[in-house]
């Protein structure tokens, strides 16, 4: 058998080929679209003697917001003083999770790519590529959807930190009746929510890729093979 690289365009042609392309630039778009992410809400406070104010809230990649500063070094805010205060809330496992799934992947796509364009013909003269791709890629397939439910939730979670309601009860002055805080300004979060699309875009992607790499292997050509064989065996010779 020879193992040399042989450059073959062809299978990009076919489902099993072009299918890893697309999972190689969806990856791409899941971990780009929130690895560098940094936003920032404006928060109004309206004062008790009729005087306004504003706090920004600065947040970005990882998430971590337990260490965001919404008010640093005892300032005085609306004539109170107000210790340093941080937004609450942890997302970072989440996103790195997501992220780090999407890295992965990337890079088994383009491995997987180069095996396909150069050695395709010792991928299907082996029992063990195609079985090896397809364990793989059922175990992305999962890893997919746990790792983009887990960041839809953490997503959220920032949200809902960073919100009016959150940030209210971030701050003790905003619980009294003479300082009432509302978030007038909201960062776009737009590409966020683009990337928990493209997670479970990818599981998709990933899970239609698995049957083209299942018809691959030998279990498959097995079960074809022994269809005729069992239909043989069912006839019943006609009676003369």
């Amino acid at each position: 058998m020879v193992t040399g690289f042989r450059l073959n365009l062809s299978p990009l042609k076919e489902p099993l080929g072009f299918i890893k392309l697309v999972e190689w630039l969806t990856a791409i778009f899941a971990f780009g679209s929130c690895g560098g992410y940094s936003g920032k809400n404006i928060i109004s406070l309206g004062c008790g003697d009729g005087t306004n104010e504003t706090l920004d809230a600065n947040f970005h990649y990882p998430f971590r917001l337990s260490q965001v500063p919404l008010i640093e070094s005892n300032a005085t805010v609306c004539n109170h003083s107000v210790t340093t205060t941080h937004l609450v809330g942890d997302s970072a496992s989440s996103v790195e999770f997501f992220v780090g799934v999407a890295v992965v992947c990337f890079l088994y796509s383009l491995v997987a790519l180069l095996v396909y364009l150069g050695y395709m013909h010792v991928y299907k003269d082996s029992d063990f590529g195609p079985i090896f791709d397809f364990v793989i890629t059922a175990i992305l397939v999962f890893l997919w959807l746990v790792c983009s439910s887990a960041w839809a939730k953490g997503l959220q979670n920032v949200k809902d930190a960073t919100g009016t309601l959150g940030i209210s009860n971030t701050l003790a002055l905003c619980k009294g009746g003479n300082v009432t805080c509302e978030v007038t300004e909201f960062a776009s979060m737009r590409t966020l929510n683009i990337s928990v699309v493209f997670g479970y875009l990818n599981m998709l992607v990933w899970a239609s890729n698995g049957w083209f790499i299942y018809k691959e292997t030998r279990w498959h050509s097995q079960k074809i093979s022994s269809q005729p064989a069992a239909a043989g065996r069912q006839q019943v010779p006609a009676a003369m």
